[in-house]
């Protein structure tokens, strides 16, 4: 397997000489770095060892090291990719398929002739810059597929890496991710792609502005709360608002979920304009007095020192009689 753009150069990625290679025993880094250098033509611990000069020992040792690191993975020696990339493209390559459906791979001969087309080497120099690194094997084969098997036209390709950029997204599997939910939505162009992000961006906005978040944008599983409630559940922003100002006024912090529960009882409810809040909160009231105990029919609970009937006799009454009796005999 060989890279799709060759370079005369080995691209290190910075959070392996960030996060891992300080901590590691020397030795090891000589043998990721040769692995990288190397990748897709290391056969096997012997090569390694022999172009090292270690002992196939301290190879094992190192690949072992690696691999519990979750830089490389258990396939072979030559399977290298990006620190904790091993996660990411197993869970890109489930979520790439859409149900019903095998997502189409490409070989590496596959990318390497889509590679002679223009416009496909115009769009991964682009987002080689947007990303500001150089593309894997398997970034290629991703753009690829997008490319090629779902027909995304440059244009739109170039905007989707320009979009997750400015969202602070490098990750491929978010790329992908985000291509295809344009892609089943039927978002064919920029312009398309523009109005989506514009409307769902302004959304996004306004529901972490009622929350009071400023720092950050919505997670994906936030995100997609959001959507079910003005896409899904068809609510005005009004409605929304009012959920996350329940929210906040009932637990005093902001809660997705929470608010999330609100609005599926409001649509449950019938909840179409903010007015329907206010008649759904009467019927509730209403229900809730009808269901309440009068204080007259509750009776005392009984314990080891309350365990007789009350009687209804009015004892200051009869002493009050007696009394009065007394006085009049005198």
């Amino acid at each position: 397997m060989r890279n799709c753009l060759e370079l005369n150069a080995t691209v290190v990625a910075n959070e392996f000489i960030d996060r891992y290679m300080v901590s590691a025993n020397g030795e090891y880094v000589k043998v990721y770095l040769y692995i990288l250098r190397h990748q897709g033509r290391v056969e096997d611990v012997r090569q390694i060892a022999d172009a090292l000069d270690h002992t196939e020992a301290d190879v094992k040792r190192a690949l072992g090291y690696w691999i519990k690191q979750g830089v490389l993975t258990e396939e072979s020696p030559k399977a290298v990719r990006g620190p904790g990339a091993a996660k990411e493209e197993t869970a890109a390559a489930q979520s790439a398929a859409a149900p019903g459906k095998e997502r189409k791979t490409y070989t590496p001969e596959q990318v390497s002739r889509l590679a002679g087309q223009e416009d496909f080497t115009q769009l991964l120099y682009i987002s080689q810059k947007y990303m500001n690194k150089v593309f894997t094997p398997r970034e290629c084969e991703v753009f690829a597929y997008l490319y090629d098997g779902l027909h995304m036209p440059p244009e739109l390709l170039e905007y989707l890496v320009e979009y997750c950029v400015q969202g602070g997204h490098y990750s491929i599997r978010y790329l992908e991710s985000v291509a295809l939910n344009w892609h089943e939505k039927g978002i064919v162009n920029v312009a398309m792609a523009r109005e989506y992000t514009s409307t769902f961006s302004k959304e996004g906005f306004a529901v972490m502005r009622a929350f009071g978040i400023s720092d950050r944008r919505p997670g994906e599983g936030e995100q997609e709360l959001i959507r079910k409630w003005y896409k899904e559940f068809g609510f005005t922003n009004e409605i929304v608002m009012e959920a996350c100002s329940r929210t906040l006024k009932a637990i005093h912090k902001p809660s997705f979920s929470y608010a999330d529960k609100i609005l599926s009882d409001w649509k449950r409810g019938g909840v179409r304009v903010l007015a329907d809040i206010g008649r759904l909160d009467e019927k509730r009231d209403r229900d809730g007095k009808k269901g309440s105990v009068p204080a007259a029919a509750v009776k005392p609970a009984r314990n080891q020192f309350h365990n007789f009937e009350q009687r209804s006799t009015d004892y200051d009454a009869v002493v009050l009689e007696r009394l009065k009796e007394r006085l009049g005999g005198q």
